[in-house]
């Protein structure tokens, strides 16, 4: 049994272990509930006071925070309006800077627009210039054709040909005071045979010797002609000219066949056809003349050389001949001689009557034996040599 005393009567009662703790679970239950709600109380009266103590901390260190962000603006501000009156100083720099290049800019397109603008007149002045002599020279060449055209149909066809020549001829003229000295330049007028060319070209080295000859000959027709002649017609009468003549080379310089590549491209060689024929336009007759007296010049020191060696056999030959010619005569006067005497043996053998004329056979066989043996006695080199350069060198050689 458990003993419980009232708080407001004191008085004692006992109350078993089932009623003790109903007893104390209703007073613990209302001790609790008046400790939890004083507890809530006090705990929203701390929850009020921390609420209050942290807004008024929050509204301090707001204001502070307030304070202090204004301080930084002030700060920020200032900084802002210093950097902005720096950027504004650089930027009315910058725009001063840039104005003047720009105004520089200006004044160089200006310049420049000017200075096209007067190069284009320029350029058109030029242009127009240009265009104007062209035209003029084009209206020169237009007049200068139209006139040969017309002074080519109004030449015969040995007027044509005797222009051709001419220009030839004063070609060549042009060059002969200091390139063709020693040549020879001149029109064939020899008709002995029949038929000529139209020029003939020789030149001489300094000795007088000639070392090359040309046959020219020249032929044009006028355009109007209905018959066109080829160049081909021609070869056979100049080859003909040129062996009758005697010169070395035949060139035709010739206007025909206008149209034709083949004599439009230079020095045509036609020697499969007939030897040591050309066939060219007028504008290379001097280089034809050129080429072919260059290459004699170079053929003429070979030439030279070979006279010397021919020279050298012909006095080899004469020596040879010399020694042919003392063997024929001392042959002949060896048989003459054996004959009489074989002659003279045989009439000994015959008979004794004829003893006279053997004698006298026998004395004539003496004396061509004397001749003979005075002959080879007179045999010597320096006979054999006499006018004969060649041989005595040689001999004088073989001495030494």
């Amino acid at each position: 049994m458990q003993e419980i005393k009232c708080p407001k009567c004191g008085e004692v009662f006992q109350v078993d272990e089932s009623g003790y703790a109903a007893i104390l679970k209703q007073v613990r239950d209302k001790e609790f509930e008046q400790e939890i709600n004083a507890r809530s109380a006090q705990f929203e009266q701390d929850k009020d006071n921390a609420v209050k103590l942290a807004m008024i901390k929050t509204e301090n260190d707001y204001k502070e925070l307030l304070n202090s962000k204004d301080l930084k603006i002030a700060e920020l501000a200032a900084q802002v309006d210093a950097c902005k009156k720096d950027t504004e100083l650089e930027i009315s720099k910058a725009v001063l800077i840039k104005d003047k290049e720009i105004a520089e800019k200006e004044n160089l397109i200006v310049k420049l627009s000017g200075q096209i603008e007067t190069n284009e007149k320029e350029s058109l002045l030029k242009e127009q210039s240009l265009k104007d002599q062209y035209e003029e020279k084009l209206k020169f060449k237009e007049e200068e054709i139209a006139h040969y055209k017309d002074f080519k149909s109004k030449l015969s066809t040995k007027m044509i040909g005797e222009s051709l020549e001419q220009h030839c001829e004063i070609e060549f003229n042009k060059l002969r005071a200091t390139g063709f000295q020693n040549a020879y330049f001149e029109k064939d007028n020899d008709i002995k045979t029949g038929s000529k060319g139209d020029y003939i070209f020789k030149d001489r080295d300094s000795n007088g010797v000639e070392f090359i000859s040309i046959m020219f000959e020249m032929k044009n027709e006028a355009d109007s002609t209905s018959t066109k002649k080829k160049n081909e017609d021609f070869f056979k009468e100049l080859d003909k000219d040129r062996r009758e003549k005697q010169c070395e080379y035949a060139v035709l310089v010739s206007l025909l066949e206008p149209e034709n590549e083949l004599y439009n491209t230079g020095i045509v060689d036609v020697s499969h056809k007939y030897p040591k024929m050309y066939v060219i336009r007028p504008q290379f007759f001097i280089p034809i003349i050129t080429l072919l007296r260059n290459a004699a010049l170079n053929a003429l020191s070979y030439k030279q050389e070979l006279a010397v060696i021919k020279n050298q056999n012909i006095d080899i030959s004469n020596f040879e001949n010399e020694m042919n010619e003392f063997k024929d005569k001392f042959s002949k006067n060896y048989r003459l001689a054996s004959e009489k005497f074989q002659k003279a043996i045989e009439e000994i053998d015959k008979t004794i009557d004829h003893l006279q004329k053997t004698k006298e056979a026998l004395l004539s066989s003496e004396n061509n034996l004397r001749l003979a043996n005075n002959k080879a006695e007179d045999l010597s080199i320096k006979r054999l040599t006499k006018n004969n350069p060649t041989m005595a060198a040689k001999f004088a050689e073989l001495k030494n």
